[in-house]
């Protein structure tokens, strides 16, 4: 494995350092490098223990980014630092010290000085096998991890070393600790004072009021806070004040109080909401500000519009379900020529369902009409091997409902895609992620859960309003919930899910790490070729989607084992920091996206998620949304919606309806754009379309406005272009050799540039 080293010190230095690291306004840093070594033993957990022969590493990320590329399992990390009295006397509040440590993937422990002091997640008993409950347990590894001891507590060694033990397990993908802050401080007003977002959504209430409820609340062990609470909305554009109201507080401890505030405001303009609270008797102040959603996508005309993929693929004999996706003032008429011999499109609703006897490529003519007009487009159906000639566009159940998930819920997320509009953009898949299997009979049959009463019958339904249905399992003995696998059942599990009607498979890695522990790529491998080879036998096209978290750099061999997709990277989470070290890391799959062979950075975190079954609003501000919206669409990657369908608020619906950003998505040439052109501060990406045109993102890093000055010839274009602002849909004129734009903080602009 490689070490962790730094230039010009030894181990020894480091570690001298970091145990008498002086604190730096009132904080004590614990980003400098730990001790650290893979296994498990309880001896580990004792102060007096020999670290010294350890491996040093960064606490601050993952493991597999420093030389562990394939641990899963226990691993231990231990850290030496001195904690000066001193702290207490230089503290505004003196009753309470906290240690901050990041964040964990999946579950630890945190001993201090031999003695627990806090616990994420579930973990294993020491010296024992990996019990089913653990796996059933939900990790924590979107959670920050503070823990807060009183000051008189014993088990802080006031102006003497100390020792900090974590002892982490990872069941699979990305593992140990990352994130920041890595500190110990008094806890100050700032950590007693929390403002929480984050419990409800954005409201509008026509085209102008925006409504935001809003707790404050006094988390301290027995400090009562007093002071006022002032509330201001200003505009981006040209800093004018929207709102601005004062309030007294007096808050106990342990009290929250709630508020909610209202402010009138063109939804199409970016605001930021600011909120102070100044206590009374030191002056001290805690300040956070929010981001007010803004929608940009317009609002669809009456007349009819044609969206979707415009390319399908189909197997022969495989049974064919394509929603044709149109807006427009109901009721619409949906009509085709020359649809080849077997298909049957409803004019009603423009399902087309049936069979194809005969590969070959079939041109289509689609019309939609109503009182309003009529609109046409041309369809390409190609019937062959290969399927999902574009990404697919859905929903999957784990970033919202995680192991909680039920046959009620995949039905009414089924039904929302209807209520809302979804299917008419194009939005296709409901998948069923982990948590929904219970055993394999004597048969080897697999039996869904009391969860699932009647997989077919629910399948049945998902197929009646024009959806398909995905599903989920591994090749190990277990799922990373800890539910049934496929392991030696895999003919069976192929066989009832073509049965049921199934439409999508993801097959995650989890416990199959336990029969390869240390992968080559064709054990990698194996396990998908095994599946994949009778989900070709089954009469039915099942979209085939590897997840094993980017292993083995799966993007140069995934098409080799027939997969339509695979995960490229660990799981996602709503923050900036995970959405940007994702996505802005995908460059180097560029070359490996094709049609039917789709690059997976995971799923889409906007709206109400949670990882079930408490939920709660993204904590992506709206312009992280839309970057995350526009990377995924330029890196042609799977859009799957991870929130509660039932709960869409109309900015999460804005921007999931952008019918031109979602056609840069499902652009027929299949390609992913690449990165060519960043700084600290900026990054662009380019991605070619089917017409010869360009899309181009830029992508602001910072958390200031940023003006991006962009050459053509940097982005590989000579001569004039017509360049087309995406998300408002609105043409800018004509450039020839360099434009400046402005870009948001964390924000995005995506345009479009076809030849005049």
């Amino acid at each position: 494995m490689k070490k962790f080293t730094i230039c010009l010190f030894s181990a020894s230095l480091l570690l001298l350092m970091a145990c008498h690291r002086p604190a730096s306004d009132n904080k004590i840093d614990l980003s400098v490098p730990w001790k650290f070594h893979s296994g498990d033993d309880p001896a580990w957990i004792a102060a007096s223990f020999d670290d010294s022969k350890w491996e040093l590493i960064n606490p601050t990320d993952i493991w597999e980014h420093q030389g562990y590329k394939n641990l899963d399992g226990f691993a231990w990390y231990r850290i030496r630092v001195a904690i000066p009295k001193r702290l207490i006397n230089d503290a505004f509040i003196k009753d309470s010290l906290q240690i901050r440590l990041g964040r964990i993937d999946d579950y630890d422990q945190v001993f201090l000085n031999d003695e627990l002091i806090g616990e994420n997640g579930k973990t294993i008993p020491q010296k024992t096998e990996a019990r089913p409950d653990f796996f059933k347990g939900q990790s924590q590894w979107d959670t920050e991890r503070r823990y807060i001891l009183a000051a008189n507590d014993p088990r802080i060694h006031w102006d003497q070393e100390n020792v900090i033990a974590v002892r982490a397990y990872d069941q699979g993908g990305a593992g140990g600790m990352f994130s920041k802050p890595f500190e110990i401080s008094m806890a100050d007003l700032p950590d007693h004072i929390k403002f929480d977002f984050n419990q409800s959504g954005f409201k509008f209430d026509g085209d102008t009021l925006i409504s935001k409820q809003f707790a404050i609340s006094n988390i301290s062990l027995k400090e009562d806070f007093r002071g006022k609470l002032t509330i201001k909305a200003i505009r981006c554009d040209n800093g004018n004040q929207l709102f601005r109201e004062e309030t007294l507080l007096d808050m106990a401890p342990n009290i929250s109080t709630v508020f909610t505030v209202n402010i009138k405001k063109d939804l199409s303009v970016p605001a930021i909401i600011y909120f102070t609270f100044r206590e009374n008797a030191s002056g001290k102040e805690v300040r956070e500000s929010l981001e007010m959603p803004y929608i940009l996508t317009p609002k669809p005309c009456k007349s009819p519009r044609i969206n979707g993929a415009k390319v399908f693929g189909i197997r022969p004999w495989s049974p064919f379900l394509y929603k044709v996706a149109a807006t427009g003032q109901p009721p619409l008429t949906y009509s085709a020529e020359s649809l080849p011999e077997g298909l049957h499109l409803r004019a009603g609703d423009g399902l087309i369902t049936g069979y194809i006897s005969k590969k070959g490529e079939y041109k289509v003519r689609l019309k939609v009409t109503n009182s309003f007009g009529a609109a046409e487009r041309d369809f390409t159906i190609k019937c062959g091997d290969l399927i999902s000639l574009t990404p697919p566009m859905g929903w999957n159940s784990w970033n919202v409902w995680g192991l909680s998930v039920s046959d009620k819920k995949v039905r009414q997320a089924g039904e929302a895609f209807i209520s809302s509009g979804l299917i008419n953009h194009g939005w296709t898949y409901i998948n069923i992620d982990d948590g929904w299997e219970d055993t394999h009979d004597k048969n080897g049959n697999i039996i869904p859960n009391s969860k699932f009463p009647d997989m077919k019958t629910m399948c049945t339904y998902i197929h009646s309003l024009g959806l398909k249905v995905g599903i989920y399992s591994s090749p190990g003995p277990k799922t990373c919930g800890g539910y049934e696998g496929s392991y030696n059942f895999e003919e069976k599990d192929a066989r009832n899910y073509a049965d049921w009607g199934i439409d999508y498979l993801k097959y995650d890695w989890c416990s199959y790490g336990g029969i390869a522990p240390n992968p080559n790529e064709n054990q990698l491998k194996a396990p998908y070729r095994e599946m994949r080879k009778y989900i070709r036998k089954v009469n039915r096209d099942i979209h085939f989607s590897l997840c094993q978290y980017g292993m083995g750099d799966v993007w140069t061999w995934g098409n080799e084992v027939d997969g339509n997709s695979w995960r490229t990277t660990g799981d996602i989470e709503d923050s900036w920091e995970s959405l940007s070290g994702i996505g802005f890391t995908q460059s180097k799959c560029s070359p490996f996206s094709a049609p039917g062979r789709w690059n997976d950075p995971d799923m889409l975190v906007v709206g109400w998620v949670g990882w079930g079954p408490k939920l709660h609003y993204t904590r992506l501000t709206p312009n992280e949304q839309y970057t995350h919206v526009t990377l995924w669409s330029l890196l042609a990657a799977p859009l799957l919606i991870g929130c509660d369908l039932t709960q869409l608020d109309a900015f999460t619906l804005s921007l999931l309806t952008n019918d031109e950003v979602l056609a840069i998505n499902q652009d027929p040439l299949g390609k992913q754009a690449k990165k060519v052109s960043k700084n600290d501060e900026y990054q662009i990406w380019v991605r070619d379309l089917e017409d010869g045109s360009k899309a181009v993102g830029l992508f602001n890093l910072t958390e200031n406005q940023l003006p991006v000055n962009v050459n053509l010839d940097d982005l590989l274009m000579k001569g004039k272009w017509m360049m087309r602002d995406v998300w408002p849909q609105t043409d800018l004129g004509l450039v020839q050799t360099h434009f400046e734009m402005s870009v948001p903080p964390h924000g995005t602009r995506l345009l479009v540039f076809r030849k005049p």
